[in-house]
């Protein structure tokens, strides 16, 4: 799979490459403990909600709606799953990250074929608008060190459902979730699966 830059003109269907001084709130975001293993997520973490960012993220960028910031950080290196939302989402690598994106437009029904999915590159410092028909999952790492992702949404998004859904990938509030078929843990979790093909994986795959 070839490796794509979210400067790249491919990054057009999925995001935009936004202008923002991010360097109060990824220093905030480094702050976090870094786990040895897995990767944590946080919908809202208050050290970055308290940076001066966060009213030019909730004016100009999300229209004056309010808005969550997060958090998820650790290690990962496969596309294992796709999830999303009703509304942009933007992310800011406090480190260098891959994130693996698709489109909701080549759902099959129930079923998505992970040859769609394209490999982007988000360079350190670099923050995105991730479109609300882009579908993607837990960034991946580029370097033993971990990724460590702002996570900026619409406030109530990733929080446990009030009731049983009939849509069965609507996994939490404004976040629909499809397992790759391979993915154990995750299906055991109560994610549905319909991700199909190859679980690409970073340094092996791309």
């Amino acid at each position: 799979m070839h490796l794509f830059n979210v400067n790249d003109a491919e990054f057009a269907r999925y995001g935009r490459v936004l202008e923002l001084d991010t360097r109060e709130i990824e220093a905030a975001a480094l702050t976090l403990e870094m786990p040895e293993k897995g990767s944590v997520y946080e919908a809202s973490v208050e050290v970055l909600e308290k940076t001066a960012l966060y009213d030019t993220l909730q004016n100009e960028v999300f229209g004056e709606m309010k808005i969550q910031i997060g958090c998820c950080w650790g290690h990962s290196d496969s596309l294992n799953a796709l999830e999303w939302h009703k509304s942009s989402e933007v992310n800011i690598a406090a480190e260098d990250m891959i994130l693996f994106l698709g489109n909701v437009s080549e759902l099959e029904g129930e079923k998505y074929n992970s040859e769609n999915v394209r490999a982007f590159l988000v360079p350190k410092g670099t923050a995105i608008e991730v479109f609300a028909t882009t579908m993607h999952f837990c960034p991946c790492e580029t370097s033993g060190r971990g990724f460590c992702c702002i996570v900026v949404l619409p406030e109530g998004t990733n929080l446990p459902l009030d009731g049983k859904p009939a849509d069965k990938f609507l996994f939490r509030k404004n976040k629909w979730l499809m397992s790759h078929n391979d993915n154990t843990g995750l299906i055991e979790r109560g994610a549905a699966p319909g991700l199909y093909g190859k679980n690409f994986r970073v340094g092996e795959d791309v």
